[in-house]
């Protein structure tokens, strides 16, 4: 579930972002941070596990006219690779119906496969129904 940040989730936020290489100092995690917080088109989320009810990944997102731009993404590594990244996406996807999701260097990878992996479940979803309309 998508959560907006707010002061009470400052630890846990920087706690988790510190996962991210060039996060790792404390002075520049605290800079990025305040670059969130202070810019209106700017914007932590986090994500909590429906499974365990705890805070699991952060994200933060610059907000344009047609587009959010997934600026970092860092995940509990205990929940890595299990498709988190995936439900992140569609969440921010339904949270902004009219703007298109869009990477920087290090996130546009990830925006790829999420669009592909979407492409296809929606190809599935076409053909299943294609094949339930013939009988």
């Amino acid at each position: 579930m998508l959560l907006d940040y707010k002061n009470d989730y400052e630890k846990i936020s920087m706690g988790l972002l510190s996962f991210i290489p060039d996060l790792k100092d404390v002075a520049r995690l605290k800079d990025e941070m305040e670059w969130y917080q202070n810019k209106e088109n700017h914007k932590l989320y986090l994500w909590k596990s429906e499974e365990t009810q705890d805070i699991i990944a952060v994200i933060g997102v610059e907000s344009a006219n047609d587009m959010i731009l997934l600026r970092r993404i860092s995940i509990n590594p205990s929940f890595r690779n299990e498709g988190i990244s995936y439900s992140i996406s569609e969440a921010l996807e339904r949270q902004f119906p009219q703007k298109k999701i869009m990477g920087t260097l290090e996130t546009a990878p990830l925006v790829a496969k999420w669009e592909q992996e979407k492409s296809k479940k929606n190809e599935q979803q076409e053909l299943s129904a294609d094949g339930n309309s013939e009988d």
